[in-house]
């Protein structure tokens, strides 16, 4: 504005007042009012959509994030899969009864918060117990629960890793030590939620990596991935491995992690942005960024990610828009073609067009 004024009196020898005009036509052509509106009323659009449709984003910089990401990392159970676990078979071993070891299953995973434990709690809640008592119970992250009983007996339920030393086969779902002496194998099997192969094809097309992330065994997880078409996979993975593995993942690219347990509360925390299942632990909630309220359709991580590109689209138009204006319009005010209140109508105009272009995001068909 003082250069247009300088110019137009000293180098074009236009009068004081004209000169005075043009650059007062100048600054309030570059106010820069489009561009402050450009990306909060977008935003504010988005997470509106995105509420409506039954998902919590926290914070505009999650949409943003979320729209950059190049492979979303996916736990396993309750996330790909609904985790409502029914018992296979329960093989024993050691002399040890089948009462016993549905006791030792039922009275240690109360105070589990993994889905199996929940899924196995339903399974036995209406069958006759011995009268266990355990006066210790502790869960190891990643591993399972151990318990101490009364009478000096030592149990311990979980994967594989606790009787790794015992034996070579891994194949089953959970391991059952009495005093460190492998005593029973249970077997479970689990159903994919729905629309998680739809969501893991829809990914595929918008160029996205989908890799499977779990604690589960190999064998497990393998039968799950060629069922949704995920062709990488870890399995077996502690919470500082899953930890460690998001880490090399985020130096890559953006990356997205999905997850619902403890034991995903790290990663979720660590990756660019943290998606968790609307009945997810409370602490996986709070390591999010991102919650589906609807936890048994992965429908929603679609809808999702498809708000966030089409904020982030909305946005990068909305500033186009601002600086183009600005770009067209200060030469011509600096001219003298264009009178303040003019320019002031005018400035006025182009936040309309951005407002008006962030409120289509909220009828906007999503592709």
């Amino acid at each position: 504005s003082i250069a247009t004024f300088l110019i137009c009196h000293f180098a074009f020898n236009i009068s004081i007042q004209k000169s005075l005009m043009n650059s007062i036509a100048v600054l309030v052509i570059s106010c820069p009012c489009a561009m402050g509106l450009a990306t909060p009323t977008a935003v504010m659009v988005g997470i509106g959509r995105a509420a409506r449709n039954g998902i919590l984003i926290k914070g505009g910089s999650s949409l943003e994030e979320f729209a950059k990401v190049k492979s979303i990392v996916f736990d396993k159970t309750g996330t790909l899969t609904t985790g409502n676990f029914k018992i296979k078979n329960i093989q024993l071993f050691n002399e040890i009864s089948n009462e016993e070891i549905e006791s030792v299953l039922y009275f240690l995973e109360q105070r589990s918060s993994h889905p199996i434990a929940k899924s196995i709690l339903s399974e036995l809640k209406n069958k006759n117990h011995l009268p266990i008592s355990f006066s210790e119970i502790k869960e190891i992250k990643g591993l399972g629960m151990e318990g101490k009983c009364n009478d000096g007996s030592y149990y311990k339920v979980g994967s594989y890793r606790i009787a790794s030393e015992i034996t070579t086969d891994y194949s089953h779902t959970l391991y059952i030590l009495k005093n460190n002496i492998l005593v029973g194998f249970v077997d479970m099997e689990d159903e994919i939620k729905t629309h998680a192969k739809e969501t893991i094809s829809f990914l595929k097309f918008q160029n996205i990596t989908s890799i499977m992330l779990s604690g589960d065994t190999k064998k497990r997880c393998e039968e799950i991935a060629v069922q949704l078409g995920i062709s990488e996979i870890h399995s077996g993975q502690l919470p500082d491995q899953k930890l460690n593995l998001i880490d090399s993942f985020s130096k890559k690219g953006h990356v997205a992690m999905v997850g619902d347990g403890i034991n995903d509360a790290p990663a979720l925390a660590k990756a660019s942005v943290g998606i968790s299942i609307g009945n997810a632990t409370q602490v996986a909630i709070h390591s999010s960024q991102i919650v589906l309220l609807k936890e048994k359709d992965l429908a929603q991580l679609q809808m999702a990610f498809l708000i966030s590109k089409h904020t982030l689209k909305t946005i990068k138009q909305n500033l186009f828009w601002a600086f183009f204006y600005n770009v067209v319009a200060i030469p011509i005010a600096a001219a003298g073609f264009l009178s303040p209140m003019i320019g002031a109508l005018s400035m006025a105009f182009s936040d309309v067009i951005v407002i008006g272009n962030s409120i289509r995001l909220r009828t906007k068909k999503l592709n």
